[in-house]
């Protein structure tokens, strides 16, 4: 993720990995992997992005140079919203 300086500028990183300070990307807690590979999400994020049990979550990556830089939970939701709107004008287009 991106790593900010101590001028408050981020380093390159953030550009590595799609993520910037204009886009809001910020370090919202640490998380803990458990022996089972499980990890809790804090109550208060689940609050703020409106994430309830049962809810679905995508795990979006970002690969670099062969390994996996940064992840990102999505509700899925959202994410069909995405990818509808970038493929919508490809569906409409009629190629003339």
């Amino acid at each position: 993720m991106a790593k900010e300086k101590s001028d408050g500028k981020s380093s390159s990183d953030d550009k590595q990995c799609g993520c910037s300070q204009k886009a809001g990307c910020k370090v919202e807690s640490v998380l803990t992997v458990d022996d089972r590979g499980q990890m809790v999400l804090p109550k208060d994020v689940r609050e703020r992005a409106d994430i309830k049990p049962g809810d679905k979550l995508a795990l979006i990556s970002w690969e670099k140079e062969g390994s996996i830089c940064c992840l990102a939970l999505m509700k899925t939701e959202n994410l069909s919203g995405m990818v509808k709107d970038v493929l919508s004008p490809l569906m409409n287009d009629t190629g003339a």
